[in-house]
């Protein structure tokens, strides 16, 4: 088919949503389909091969940034895409924007509509006329919390015939054949020893000062720390160096083609969200997260000790992760100690992790989504 994907996220740019869109671009491209994107003209203009080395991506499909006044909270935007991707030959229009979404269903066009948090005030009127008007539609989500979310939002009930629920997913190719801990810490010049790695941003609610405080009471214990935004990654340097820690080590942004050997560099992953999370619009996101690196931890083959989230639950479990209250300083000190002098059973949890994920990869995700697509036609 003929995809139009139309998303309000900056491209290029370091947000998870930026990334979440280009990834189910990758894996549409992958279906066979032609795809166009229609982004908001608010990031410098890139090249498809910087496009590609950005996102460390495969392929990637041609962008259109479209001018947008925020004044109008994106609806010059959401007409100007859908008259583009009109213009394109559109088969379906793939969206992130509820207001879009709507759009389409006025133009009597296919929509797939993605949803990955909660809404309120326009947000939840948008979404109900949504759902109100006629058309051939399917709605996603990331996990079956945020459907609950959405229901007592918009005071509606979504059927499941035309509601899918689809986690995020990963690239289990740039997982192939890495090496083990000891090998990857020596190709990346990190310290030897048992490591704890973390990757990702450091946003509120996101565990820097549980890590903080974790490789304070553990300066037997190497940490690795994978990302952020320079600003943060600064704060947390001076803290570092401040109390005199040296056996933390923070590589600020690294590169996507990377970021699969850093995670195997760690014997044991940490994913230590609070119960209260931040997303970068500020929103939280607690009760309906599903992060793509839960996956991309889940297919290095490392063990997972993860914040005990029901969100989280809806992928990881005592079979392929351990689970710990979130912001509790002594369990989480104590797991890990745990993990750490128990090879044999970081070894079963991570191999039962990467088992788990291979149902889970981007082009496995968007297959299911065609086909619940199709089967509203």
């Amino acid at each position: 088919m003929k995809i139009a994907l139309i998303t309000n996220s900056r491209i290029p740019s370091l947000t998870a949503n930026s990334i979440q869109a280009m990834k189910v671009a990758q894996a549409l491209i992958q279906l066979g389909h032609e795809i166009r994107m229609f982004a908001p003209a608010e990031a410098e203009p890139a090249t498809h091969a910087a496009l590609l080395a950005h996102y460390g991506l495969q392929l990637a499909p041609p962008l259109d940034l479209i001018p947008s006044i925020r004044l109008f909270r994106r609806l010059d935007f959401v007409l100007r895409a859908q008259y583009a991707a009109e213009a394109f030959g559109a088969e379906l229009i793939y969206t992130w924007l509820p207001q879009s979404a709507v759009f389409a269903l006025m133009r009597r066009d296919p929509v797939v509509l993605e949803m990955h948090a909660d809404v309120a005030g326009n947000g939840a009127w948008w979404l109900r006329q949504f759902w109100k008007r006629p058309g051939r539609k399917l709605m996603t989500v990331t996990v079956s919390a945020l459907k609950n979310a959405l229901e007592r939002s918009t005071s509606l009930r979504f059927g499941n015939d035309v509601l899918l629920v689809a986690p995020n997913g990963v690239e289990l190719e740039k997982y192939a054949g890495l090496p083990n801990p000891s090998e990857a810490r020596h190709q990346l010049n990190l310290p030897d020893g048992l490591t704890v790695g973390f990757t990702g941003h450091i946003y509120p609610g996101r565990g820097a000062d549980l890590l903080f405080e974790l490789a304070k009471q553990l300066p037997q214990v190497n940490f690795l720390w994978v990302g952020g935004a320079p600003d943060l990654v600064e704060f947390w340097r001076g803290k570092l160096t401040d109390a005199n820690m040296t056996n933390v080590t923070m590589t600020g942004f690294v590169k996507h083609e990377v970021i699969p050997l850093y995670q195997a560099a760690a014997d044991v992953l940490l994913m230590p969200y609070s119960r209260s999370i931040s997303a970068s619009s500020g929103q939280d996101i607690a009760e309906v997260i599903n992060p793509m690196k839960m996956f991309e931890y889940m297919a290095s083959g490392r063990a997972i000790l993860s914040a005990d989230l029901p969100s989280i639950r809806e992928v990881l479990n005592e079979g392929n992760a351990v689970l710990c209250e979130p912001g509790e300083i002594g369990s989480w000190k104590l797991e890990i100690e745990l993990l750490l002098a128990d090879e044999p059973r970081r070894l079963a949890l991570g191999a039962q992790a990467r088992r788990d994920v291979e149902e889970l990869t981007w082009v496995k995700r968007e297959a299911r989504v065609m086909r619940g697509f199709f089967m509203q036609l």
